[in-house]
């Protein structure tokens, strides 16, 4: 897995470079406004992000109502925070257990819960991992540093234009006295993807 943070456009991928092409086309015909289209990417960035479903994950954490609401209609449970998205999909909250974990692929193009994880990583939307996760899910996993026991059951969800999946991560122990502010700080994006776990304050692995 790769991480690509160089913003030189010379190292635009092929999709990117058509991407940009398009824009620029869409945009000289007047049928797009390119800053309107900057204006949403920012907002993704640093509006919408990781943030908001860390926020739901710490309060079915610490509200036995809202996860039980999340478990039966997690669309509803979300949207009640204020976070809906633009596609209108409907939204399966699975949550991981000692004896469940689970993991996210989009095994035809991206898909992708927007509204709470914000843009979607580089290496969520390469084939190597959108092939791989369905047919060597623990390997993966393991790539990711996540070695998991060998009697947890891994379960794969394929997001699709209809459904997106929010992983609901095992609450770390020793965080019993943090309320749901603190809490949502130590949810990561990747352990809502389901390749990795929430770590404990403090912990280093």
């Amino acid at each position: 897995m790769h991480s690509h943070d160089d913003d030189d456009h010379s190292h635009l991928t092929d999709t990117e470079a058509r991407v940009r092409a398009l824009e620029s086309l869409l945009s000289e015909k007047g049928y797009l406004d390119s800053a309107a289209v900057d204006e949403i990417v920012q907002t993704y960035e640093t509006k919408i992000g990781p943030q908001n479903g860390a926020h739901v994950v710490a309060k079915a954490w610490c509200n036995p109502e809202f996860n039980a609401w999340l478990k039966d209609d997690a669309t509803a449970a979300i949207h009640s925070l204020g976070y809906t998205s633009r596609q209108g999909e409907h939204m399966v909250a699975v949550f991981n257990s000692i004896d469940t974990h689970h993991l996210i692929v989009c095994t035809l193009c991206s898909c992708y819960p927007w509204s709470v994880l914000g843009l979607p990583p580089t290496w969520y939307k390469s084939p190597p991992f959108r092939s791989r996760a369905v047919i060597e899910p623990r390997s993966v996993l393991a790539d990711f540093g996540l070695e998991l026991p060998a009697s947890t059951k891994i379960e794969v969800h394929d997001s699709t234009a209809e459904i997106r999946y929010l992983v609901i991560p095992q609450r770390p122990d020793n965080t019993e006295s943090m309320n749901e502010t603190d809490l949502a700080k130590l949810v990561t994006r990747n352990a809502m993807i389901g390749t990795a776990l929430v770590k404990a304050p403090g912990a280093t692995s």
